[in-house]
């Protein structure tokens, strides 16, 4: 009977030590100390944090266009580096109409220093800006210093001088058509100026320390539609503010100030989008028939603002796809 207890004893033994070792296996192989987290005890490794991707925003790109007119161009300041880009005409010129109501009431502010403006002219420079008023920016102008009487061999006028000065343009300069010489609206700007008048006004040169803030708010706050058109004023909330997704307007204001106008003597649109951010200034200009209506303008503008937007929209979900055969 001693042989068979004994046999028996060493079977258990043998089952018993077995199932010991298990665990002691597993918890060597996995690296475990004896703790929780794991098979074995062994402790688990965090997965990695995704990258967050990097927040949308305005980019030189290609733009295409089927545009029908007399001339488009396009620019796009980033202003952290303060690289323009554009298309390869952005050094062209065409008339600046409301658009340039932003730099005559800067200017007229910042001449002001810390004094404050009459209650009359601190309303009509709002109302320049947020209504594309004429009778008000014609009141800031003159305010500033402006003269509607061509300059000496069609000089830019003083005010249109310190925009040149103080923002750093380059291809700006008097209008030269006939009957019109001296205005202030038919000044020549090129969508590479443009953006640095953008970039002059964000920045605080244009209307100096005090008046800066207040003059983004208002280009901010532009109101009405295309269909708000009157003789003297007119809805601007259109164009560029139209391409952007609501991803970049979530980051902040976009400050913008358009220009258009139906002109007589060519028959064309004369359309002028400005808008600029934090991180960057963009205009786009152009000229086309009038029988095509500022709505094209517009759609224009926008279709431009789009296809700037980086990452687009979706362009993780682009994947290549191989040809399968040829038809």
């Amino acid at each position: 009977m001693r042989p068979r207890v004994t046999m028996v004893l060493a079977i258990v033994a043998v089952l018993i030590g077995g199932v010991m070792l298990v665990p002691a296996a597993y918890a060597k192989l996995s690296g475990g100390d004896g703790g929780s987290g794991g098979i074995g005890g062994g402790q688990q490794v965090p997965a990695p944090s995704p990258t967050a991707p990097p927040a949308p925003t305005l980019a030189d790109a290609p733009v295409s266009v089927n545009f029908k007119g007399e001339f488009f161009s396009w620019a796009l300041m980033d202003r952290t580096t303060g690289t323009v880009t554009g298309a390869q005409n952005m050094n062209r010129t065409s008339s600046t109409e409301s658009m340039l109501k932003t730099w005559i009431v800067s200017d007229y502010l910042r001449q002001l220093g810390d004094k404050e403006p009459t209650a009359a002219l601190k309303k009509a420079a709002s109302l320049a800006i947020r209504d594309s008023n004429d009778d008000g920016a014609n009141m800031v102008y003159r305010a500033a210093g402006g003269s509607y009487k061509a300059q000496p061999g069609n000089k830019l006028n003083p005010v249109l001088q310190r925009a040149v000065k103080i923002c750093g343009l380059t291809d700006t300069r008097a209008g030269t058509v006939p009957d019109y010489l001296g205005w202030w609206s038919f000044t020549q700007m090129s969508p590479r100026d443009a953006v640095r008048l953008g970039d002059c006004i964000a920045d605080g040169k244009a209307a100096g320390p005090k008046w800066t803030k207040w003059v983004l708010n208002e280009m901010a706050n532009v109101r009405g539609s295309i269909k708000s058109q009157q003789l003297k004023s007119g809805g601007g909330k259109w164009g560029i503010v139209d391409g952007l997704p609501a991803s970049i307007k979530a980051q902040g204001p976009v400050h913008i100030k358009n220009g258009w106008t139906q002109l007589v003597y060519d028959n064309n649109w004369h359309v002028n989008c400005l808008a600029v951010t934090d991180k960057w200034s963009l205009a786009v200009m152009m000229r086309y028939p009038g029988s095509a209506g500022l709505s094209y303008g517009s759609k224009v503008c926008a279709s431009v603002a789009t296809q700037l937007v980086t990452p687009q929209p979706g362009a993780a979900l682009k994947v290549p796809q191989q040809p399968v055969g040829k038809l």
